[in-house]
């Protein structure tokens, strides 16, 4: 436990625990040119150190210049997130070594950021929260290292600065984050916000990398003594690169914090890695404070002076809005709306498909098709809209059924995921004979099933409920799920309650 343990209000607490979660993510915006040079951020078909020049290599005698482009995007974050924009920020040069930090320092922001006092509203778990973003800011991103040979023991690096200058913004949490599954709903709505506004590409390597600092605190720690008190240690997992990642990496922590506090050992502030192969952290050096940067003005660039700028930006409309919309617009439920609206390929997918039935789209969407989609890892956006308006028609129009309908989408899916050229609903449904049974032809069905089970009969007409429904399922696998299970089990119970066989 640390010195302060010891204390009386410390004391009075203990017990009564609670997680303290504050995060710090870092995210790649999408721009042609790097943060303070004419380099290209596209390098991905391209060799290492190709996109690279004396002033993104830091060689004596260059002079950066900060891109406009990257500076209007971090602008439009910090509106977007509710900040104060500073009337003048500054960048300044954080000091340490690092094989990938080829300058000896990195430019970023400190004392003067871009932007702050802003805030996100998520789910959280005892109903909607606020999360409080302490700063947004902007910084250059390292270079990138690769590790040849083993992945715990490399035989030896090499460093590619391809990477070097790349703009980033930092956005800066409150500790304000009570669980891992806050943690990532925070993470999802921010990645959507992001999206919604253009500012970065998710598919890009290293777009949305995240920092996470948590500790154990006693219950109404930080509202006693703020957060610049330590209390017990606390943890900074560095650099996970995934959502999933995020919330695993934080689970494993609160374990391992909990079993330190339960045997009485002392929690140590220090930095950690999460080791995303085994779902866990491991130790990685102890933590640096401010100081230890000795963070200066960046001689060689001038204040930014933006605020006026910031003013005359106009955002797109946002997931926050979009979702009301949809409720008010489409008529969907408040969580079709929110998983429509969560992702932005997903929400223009909707609207696309939307005209033919928005409710019935809103089903499909939310529930068939994006599961379908998760199942075999895909994007929504192989996915031909037309494809799916089709076979939402066919679906209005009774042509087929629910069951045939969802397996019609699976061989699409199946056949987007091979490779193979994706055949039309209508013609997937002819070459399956998919398309609904006439009530003439159900009949004829029925009376073989009630032959083929005269026990299940028997049951029926002494009173068991789940004969009936184990009938319905037996003439849905002979008609293959051309009929409609409701036509079903309405013709089995008026021949069986007329003495049928």
């Amino acid at each position: 436990m640390s010195s302060v343990s010891g204390s009386p209000a410390f004391k009075a607490l203990e017990g009564d625990d609670e997680v303290i979660i504050g995060l710090e993510v870092h995210c790649q915006l999408d721009t042609r040119t790097k943060l303070f040079c004419g380099c290209s951020t596209d390098y991905r078909d391209d060799g290492p150190n190709t996109h690279v020049c004396p002033i993104c290599l830091g060689l004596p005698g260059s002079l950066p210049a900060v891109n406009r482009k990257a500076v209007e995007f971090a602008l439009k974050v910090a509106k977007a997130l509710n900040c104060r924009v500073l009337e003048e920020s500054e960048f300044s040069r954080k000091n340490y070594f690092y094989p990938d930090l080829n300058k000896g320092f990195q430019i970023s922001q400190y004392d003067k950021p871009l932007a702050v006092e802003g805030w996100l509203r998520i789910e959280g778990d005892n109903g909607e929260k606020t999360v409080r973003i302490t700063r947004v800011h902007m910084e250059e991103d390292p270079g990138r290292l690769v590790h040849k040979g083993g992945a715990d023991r490399p035989k030896y690096t090499l460093v590619d600065y391809n990477r070097a200058g790349i703009p980033l913004i930092e956005m800066v949490t409150e500790p304000d984050i009570r669980s891992p599954k806050e943690a990532r709903r925070f993470l999802n709505k921010l990645r959507a916000t992001l999206e919604y506004l253009g500012v970065f590409d998710s598919e890009k390597e290293g777009s949305l990398r995240v920092d996470a600092n948590i500790s154990i605190q006693p219950r109404g720690w930080f509202e006693a003594h703020g957060k610049g008190m330590e209390g017990r240690g606390r943890t900074e997992i560095k650099n996970i690169s995934s959502y999933k990642g995020v919330e695993k990496a934080l689970t494993f922590e609160i374990t391992r914090q909990k079993n330190l506090i339960r045997r009485g050992q002392r929690l140590e502030t220090a930095t950690r890695h999460f080791v995303e192969t085994r779902g866990v952290t491991t130790a990685s050096r102890s933590k640096e404070m401010e100081q230890d940067y000795r963070y200066f003005p960046e001689p060689d660039l001038v204040p930014l002076r933006v605020s006026d700028w910031c003013e005359r930006i106009v955002l797109p409309e946002l997931p926050d809005a979009r979702h009301n919309r949809f409720m008010e617009e489409y008529g969907c439920s408040y969580n079709h709306a929110r998983t429509l609206t969560g992702d932005l390929r997903v929400a223009e997918f909707y609207e696309k498909v939307a005209a033919v039935d928005p409710r019935i789209a809103a089903t499909w969407v939310a529930d068939t098709l994006l599961g379908e989609l998760n199942y075999r890892d895909m994007n929504i956006a192989k996915v031909s809209p037309s494809h799916f308006i089709e076979l939402l028609q066919m679906l209005r129009e009774d042509v087929i059924t629910d069951k045939s309908a969802v397996e019609v989408l699976r061989v699409i899916l199946d056949q987007l995921a091979e490779g193979c050229q994706c055949e039309a609903p209508s013609t997937c449904v002819a070459r399956l004979n998919l398309a609904k049974t006439a009530d003439d032809g159900l009949d004829a069905v029925i009376e073989e099933v009630t032959e083929e089970y005269p026990q299940a009969v028997e049951d029926f007409h002494n009173g068991r409920k789940e004969a009936l429904n184990f009938l319905v399922g037996q003439v849905m696998r002979k008609t293959r799920g051309r009929v409609d299970p409701g036509d079903v089990n309405r013709r089995l119970r008026e021949i069986l309650s007329h003495g049928g066989t």
